[in-house]
This record gives C-alpha cells, structure tokens and sequence, in this order.
C-alpha cells in the first residue's frame, strides 16, 4: 500500500518545441525535506544523482571530472557522451537546487540547456528533476532512447533520495 502512494506522488512531463528543443522533469512529493536547506544540501541533490547514474547502468555510464565541469563517458573511456558545468547550488527561503548546464557532447546537437535538481517547499516538498532546453542529436530517438533512460534515472533518483532522507 505505501508503494501505492508513493507511485501517485511521482509524475512524469515531456515536451519537444519546434526547433527540437526538449525539456522534461519528474517531480516527486515528500512528507518532509530530503536535503537541508543549505550549500551542501543542494549539492546532494545533485550528487546523488550522479551516483544513480553510474549505479544503475552498472558502471557502464561513469563520470569524470575535467577542468570546468564533468563528462559522462561509457565505461570512463569512450566517447564523451555528454558534458556538464559544474553545480551551481542555489538556496532561498523556500527553494535548494543544484544546476548543471549541458556543455555538449556526442548526445548533444550544440552546447545548449541544462539540467537541474531543486527541491520546493517547507515542510511537505516537491523534488524536481528537470531538463530544459536541450538539444539533442538524436531527434526522433530520443524519446525511445535518452528521454527513456532519463525518467527510469529518475524514478530511481527518488526512491534513493527518499530512502536516504528516511521519509
């Protein structure tokens, strides 16, 4: 039963613009903060989805870290599949994030969007994992492919988060 309302509390948004833009985002609601409302916390919303990734792909997606960011490489040598900023955490009264632009890569079309995870609220929050503004390379197979990878990345991102913040 409590898998039941977790389920009803996670929700899933697509949308490709003309020029083949794309943004997405899973949000998620919690009965209490996941992260504290500070620097570190909004880094760990960040970080820890970064260790869902290479977890959930059995290491077959790893990220390294390069001069002004971190690239995800498949098994850390291949080709550099997609490039990121470095975090920029963000923290207000009601709001901590953490935001990565998206420098390119051989995913990305040209360096443009970002992704970033923000977590809303006081006492009952929303989580959000969010694209936007991502050009793909792919087109028409992102959807079956990259948006797919994306929201079961995300899916995982939740349960994890939950788990660790024991809600």
């Amino acid at each position: 039963m409590r898998l039941r309302r977790v389920e009803r509390s996670w929700s899933s948004t697509h949308v490709r613009f003309s020029d083949g833009a794309v943004e997405s985002a899973q949000r998620m609601s919690f009965s209490a903060p996941a992260v504290e409302r500070t620097e570190a916390g909004a880094r760990k919303l960040g970080d820890l989805y970064w260790q869902v990734v290479r977890e959930s792909t059995f290491g077959v997606l790893r990220t390294n870290d390069g001069e002004d960011g971190f690239e995800i490489r498949l098994l850390g040598r291949g080709p550099v599949l997609l490039r990121f900023s470095r975090g920029a955490q963000a923290v207000s009264a009601e709001t901590v994030s953490c935001c990565y632009a998206i420098l390119g890569g051989l995913l990305a079309r040209v360096p443009a969007g970002s992704i970033c995870f923000t977590q809303e609220g006081t006492d009952v929050v929303t989580v959000i994992s969010a694209v936007e503004g991502f050009l793909p390379r792919l087109g028409v197979l992102y959807v079956p492919v990259q948006l797919r990878l994306h929201v079961a990345l995300g899916r995982r991102y939740f349960m994890r988060l939950r788990r660790e913040a024991k809600l």
